[in-house]
């Protein structure tokens, strides 16, 4: 019988063709206007996929800030009075334009962030929506969101920092539950990724909202240092680094303020023995290789039962070597560019660490990556020991460090050896011990036979050094009210 030679099949390529209009620059969108000032310094953004510039925006300086403070204190007064239903409405009809122009935001997230086109479209702006659509029913119930208490009361003046992992999902956390809520609020998205926000900040007069309820300003870090100095704010929220929200701390420390504060994490992936074997090797895909692993909670500490390990492994290296790396714009790329060039090299400096301290670490493929832009191909280090650098310290990239266990006692102490507590993730085939490890992992979130799952009507948030406070459900409302 003549052998059949296999067949290499190939993805044809499948880009995303819908055009977005950009502008050269933005101002800062304060008091529902936007605002041009005239010796501001200018960011530029630019498309990590190609390094090509996007756009230029506005380095706030304190001035700037001060407006935006100003703009949203005016306006406060008659938007925490606005009838709750009314209010519900305002956000309503936000969610709804974002669901219009769902396809757009997409597409620019995606120039903007370098995040696959896959992942904004069918992620993050159906998220996006459900926040605002989620927070619009609760306006005229929040008699009921807080226990004991009949007549809450908005913070008021609120300063939300966002990161840039996903820029347009983290304003809509903030800012639907502060709107819902009745505060008014000043938000900065981070600097290499503002184009979605300032692109909301138009949905948002499209729908007429009140001037100066929502202003957005542009920035760097000296923008968002005099944002946590402002002394008007009422609340400052911010989503980052668990180093700069240390800093934020401090600062705050002498002042009354309402905070919350969501930050790093290192999160384990727990798979036991007996647990669905297939099913776990997505979960551990899903967990630390979604969007390039840039994400606080993502599941970088994979802990195998040591008598699967070896199939654990195996698995994974032949998923991984199906991953598609490049364009983030076609619809088949499943990894995209790391958002910046100073993150590409914070993610290799780990790389060529976890190497030198003597783990094996497992490219995914062979491919070759795109000439230009910030790639980085994921990796899987064995071998790793729980002293190494690469197995306590947040990457935030596509690198995952797997480690062994013996017994449940074993995984849960490694799980919890850490600085952080923001997620973790439990696989096993017995309902007794996923509750059983859940309930003794210290995290704020605990995925039992999944991971990466979210929902407005769930809280998120974490303990330790990975922040406190939390976004989304009944627990997220009563960062925004006061008794």
């Amino acid at each position: 019988m003549t052998q059949v030679e296999p067949i290499a099949w190939e993805y044809s390529a499948a880009p995303e063709s819908v055009p977005v209009k950009i502008q050269s620059s933005y101002g800062l969108f304060i008091g529902g206007a936007w605002q041009e000032p005239r010796r501001a310094a200018r960011l530029t953004t630019v498309n990590p996929a190609t390094e090509a510039p996007l756009s230029e925006v506005i380095d706030a300086d304190a001035d700037a800030v001060h407006q935006a403070h100003d703009a949203a204190r005016a306006a406060l007064r008659r938007w925490s009075r606005t009838r709750p239903i009314e209010r519900a409405k305002f956000l309503f009809r936000i969610a709804r334009r974002i669901q219009e122009r769902a396809r757009e935001l997409a597409v620019l997230e995606t120039l903007d962030s370098g995040k696959p086109i896959r992942e904004s479209r069918d992620f993050d702006i159906p998220m996006v929506a459900q926040h605002f659509f989620h927070h619009a029913g609760w306006c005229d119930k929040l008699r009921y969101a807080l226990p004991g208490v009949s007549d809450p009361r908005p913070v008021g003046v609120c300063a939300q920092i966002i990161p840039w992992n996903f820029p347009l999902l983290m304003a809509a956390w903030k800012l639907a539950p502060a709107l819902a809520c009745g505060n008014t609020c000043v938000l900065k998205p981070a600097e290499t990724t503002p184009l979605t926000a300032l692109r909301l900040a138009e949905i948002m007069k499209e729908c007429e909202l009140p001037d100066g309820v929502v202003n957005i300003i542009t920035g760097g870090p000296a923008t968002g240092r005099a944002m946590v100095d402002h002394p008007g704010f009422d609340k400052i929220a911010f989503t980052g680094s668990t180093e700069v929200g240390k800093a934020i701390l401090a600062a705050c420390a002498s002042r009354t303020i309402k905070l919350t504060m969501e930050l790093g994490g290192k999160s384990p992936n727990i798979v036991f023995a007996d647990a669905p074997i297939d099913q776990a090797v997505e979960g551990i895909v899903e967990g630390i290789w979604f969007n390039q692993g840039q994400v606080c909670c993502a599941g970088s500490r994979l802990l195998v039962e040591e008598s699967v390990v070896d199939e654990v492994v195996d698995k994974l290296r032949s998923r991984m070597n199906r991953l598609r790396v490049g364009d983030p714009l076609d619809k088949n790329t499943d990894v995209g560019p790391i958002n910046s060039r100073v993150q590409l090299e914070r993610v290799q400096r780990y790389l060529s660490i976890g190497a030198s301290e003597g783990a094996t670490m497992e490219p995914c493929g062979s491919a070759t990556l795109p000439e230009r832009g910030y790639f980085c191909r994921p990796a899987f280090f064995t071998g790793v020991q729980p002293s190494a650098t690469i197995a306590r310290e947040e990457i935030f990239g596509p690198v995952l460090a797997v480690m062994t266990f013996r017994t449940p006692e074993e995984a849960i102490t490694r799980a919890n050896n850490t600085p952080y507590g923001l997620s973790a993730g439990v696989w096993t085939a017995k309902g007794s011990k996923i509750f059983d490890t859940a309930r003794r992992l210290k995290a704020g979130v605990v995925w039992c036979n999944a991971f990466n799952l979210f929902d407005a009507a769930s809280p998120f948030g974490g303990f330790k050094e990975s922040g406190f406070g939390r976004e989304g459900g009944r627990h997220g409302l009563a960062a925004y009210l006061t008794p």
